[in-house]
């Protein structure tokens, strides 16, 4: 009986060990393909991978983006190592304030109000866009007002020769459906007047059903893949090509328009914009003098000339 026991040991040593060597595999490659700003590990229900945001330890989906909110939380956390071009709308919103440690929800979207952990607080709109002056404790945000439109402009870098608008624009819808699962009804337009291209998201509340990708965060994963700083662990690197031509981005500023108008006082106006307003004013000012003096040029010429010639006249001999 003993025999036929020590027998039976080194199958079950060996079932033992092989599961274990499952168990580390499993762990080892418990990784987050859509955020490599995770911390994973077996903590899932069954030992099952689970991975959590930094900064936030909040649990975030892998199969789908996170949202902007938890990955600018992340950010800051993180050790630092041939159609007419559209015209952004006056209300449109430019993200001029930077990067900023946000407050999000339990949802891990952004909270109407940042105060970033300080006594100055601001309103933000669904993207994490300043969207009001800054206050202080007291500044009331009583609802997050959501980005329904946001208009990415695009300058390319020089290449054989202007892109063909129909291939590019397939080419920047598969990237979108594709790359970062937004559905295609959501990419409104391509417009492309070499070298700028511009693609224009749309997504009002109502056509956002849970499942859909919101079009922040995919504006936000397009412009960290055209800035080479990938959020992807999983999907390889950022390559666009146009008929094998690749699409090599040199600049990129993105537009927000949101479903109610920005509150905006004076106080907007900065030191560099008002420089610009001076600067405007005098050149107006300058070509106003140079009229002025060119006029009273030809206007003074004109007068020695008639008094010339009348004085030719009078010296004439009379009949």
């Amino acid at each position: 009986m003993s025999r036929s026991s020590g027998l039976a040991l080194p199958p079950l040593l060996l079932l033992l060990l092989a599961a274990v060597a499952r168990h580390t595999a499993a762990q080892y490659n418990c990784t987050c393909p859509t955020n490599k700003m995770t911390i994973c590990g077996p903590d899932g229900p069954g030992g099952r991978c689970q991975c959590r945001a930094l900064g936030s330890q909040h649990v975030v989906d892998c199969s789908t983006l996170t949202s902007k909110c938890l990955l600018l939380k992340a950010r800051m956390s993180a050790p630092k190592s041939a159609r007419a071009l559209v015209r952004p709308s006056e209300h449109a919103l430019v993200d001029n304030d930077g990067l900023y440690n946000p407050e999000c929800d339990h949802e891990g979207r952004f909270k109407a109000r940042q105060c970033n952990q300080t006594s100055e607080c601001w309103c933000v709109n669904s993207v994490g866009v300043r969207r009001t002056d800054k206050g202080d404790l007291s500044l009331r945000c009583d609802e997050l007002v959501r980005t329904h439109h946001i208009l990415i402009d695009l300058r390319h870098r020089p290449a054989a020769g202007a892109f063909n608008l129909s291939d590019l624009e397939t080419e920047l819808r598969r990237l979108f459906h594709e790359r970062y699962r937004l559905h295609p009804r959501f990419l409104a337009a391509v417009h492309y007047e070499q070298p700028t291209i511009q693609i224009e998201l749309r997504q009002n509340a109502s056509q956002k059903t849970p499942g859909d990708v919101d079009i922040a965060d995919a504006a936000y994963y397009f412009e960290r893949d055209v800035k080479g700083e990938s959020l992807f662990s999983g999907r390889g690197t950022f390559d666009v090509r146009v008929r094998g031509e690749p699409l090599q981005v040199e600049q990129t500023l993105i537009y927000y328009l949101d479903e109610k108008p920005p509150q905006f006082s004076m106080k907007r106006l900065t030191a560099g914009l008002i420089a610009v307003i001076v600067v405007v004013v005098v050149a107006l000012a300058a070509g106003v003098a140079v009229l002025v003096i060119t006029n009273w040029r030809k206007t003074g010429r004109y007068k020695k000339v008639e008094i010339k010639e009348l004085g030719e006249l009078n010296k004439e001999p009379s009949l």
